[in-house]
């Protein structure tokens, strides 16, 4: 227990000298992640030694941690636009989480191959690469420049998919798993993956019709401090996720559509608090796990690798997502540079993480895994980290 304490106070106090100078931060061509997964690195085991922990804290922690920051994450996704203003982007949501998202799983699937893994494992690999991640995507698409600077159609467009795509990605997991890890029957496998998909969206929907008509019961007798009131749609992440484990289902799925039903029910009076709360959770609440993924980059695989693990990560980055994007501009309503722009910033972060611990958990046992996995999440957080700003900028000019 002490190690975990120890990570607890390490990786918090990093955190809260992040928070303490982010206006700097924020006038820096990098994002907050990548300072924070630069510090993971110099406080673990590679440099300083001040944050070392062991695999059986490593795979719990990372799980639990990325589950719980992507509930929060997918939660302030939902609600980032009004429901109403979400129904144009039905066709190509559809695109992009039907055709764009097993395209990318493979895709980065074939890229893993280059570093020598089975074909099994290279499909977990890209399967766990597939989806985008929102805490990544919301530095992007949220804040004053993204308003300024991006369309509207733009930022909605990316922050619904990578809500939605979080909890989506489980089939592909589920069934590479199937490849990787021995299961007592495909039949028994595929009934259980279609209820924890269709109970987590079942159990979202009702969890948030209901939260929403108490909370205007709530505004209509004047139950409802501020303070509550600031909160109540991260305690309601926390509660439907819960749920919705004990109920085996997909949690993170759960969570993104309890607060879409959550958001249809109150409209727009009841997210004025929407903002802080992204603030809060993509910007500051995901430092420390991004930490401690710093502290535990498996670096002494990545060599093992050798020169396959940059031709790994180049492609990744240019093929697991941008070729697709590109092609299916005109369905998806995209003109050249909305392509470029939406195909480019389709980021692999704590989702991935999550997607990692979760198939470790479930008994891929082999550490290329993990190595293949968290040098393609690193490589992305840079990426990205580096040109977000000057990316969001070029957009606006051209």
């Amino acid at each position: 227990m002490d190690s975990l304490h120890l990570v607890y106070a390490v990786a918090g106090t990093a955190g809260v000298v992040l928070a303490l100078v982010s206006r700097a931060i924020r006038r820096l061509p990098v994002s907050e992640p990548l300072i924070a997964l630069l510090l993971g690195v110099i406080l673990g085991p590679r440099l300083l030694g001040l944050l070392e922990i062991e695999q059986e804290l490593r795979d719990p922690l990372l799980l639990e941690g990325a589950r719980l920051l992507l509930a929060g994450s997918v939660m302030a996704a939902a609600l980032r636009f009004s429901a109403s203003s979400l129904s144009s982007l039905v066709r190509p949501l559809v695109l992009l989480l039907v055709v764009v998202m097993p395209l990318a799983a493979a895709a980065a699937g074939a890229a893993a191959l280059l570093l020598g893994l089975p074909i099994a494992l290279a499909v977990l690999v890209g399967a766990c690469l597939s989806p985008t991640d929102p805490v990544l995507a919301a530095s992007v698409v949220t804040g004053e420049p993204a308003e300024r600077d991006l369309p509207t159609r733009i930022r909605r467009l990316l922050t619904v998919e990578s809500g939605a795509n979080d909890g989506l990605a489980l089939p592909l997991v589920a069934v590479a798993l199937l490849a990787v890890v021995p299961t007592t029957g495909v039949a028994e496998a595929v009934g259980g993956l279609a209820w924890e998909v269709l109970g987590g969206v079942v159990i979202g929907l009702l969890a948030g019709l209901l939260a929403g008509r108490a909370m205007l019961a709530a505004t209509r007798r004047r139950d409802l401090d501020n303070g509550p009131n600031l909160v109540f749609t991260l305690l309601l992440a926390v509660a439907v996720l819960g749920i919705a484990r004990m109920a085996g289902t997909d949690g993170v799925l759960s969570v993104f559509v309890a607060g879409l039903s959550y958001n249809r029910m109150v409209g727009e009076r009841k997210r004025d608090s929407q903002d802080a709360i992204d603030e809060a959770v993509n910007r500051y609440a995901v430092l420390p796990l991004f930490v401690v993924l710093g502290a535990v980059l498996p670096w002494r695989e990545w060599v093992a690798f050798g020169p396959a693990a940059v031709v790994f990560v180049v492609a990744v980055l240019l093929v697991r997502r941008l070729p697709f994007v590109l092609v299916l501009a005109r369905p998806l309503g995209l003109r050249a540079r909305d392509a470029v722009f939406t195909g480019w910033f389709g980021p692999v972060g704590i989702s991935a993480v999550f997607y990692l611990a979760h198939s470790i958990h479930e008994g891929a046992s082999d550490p290329r895994l993990f190595a293949a996995g968290t040098l393609a999440i690193a490589a992305s957080v840079i990426a990205f980290g580096l040109t977000a700003t000057p990316g969001r900028k070029l957009y606006a000019s051209t």
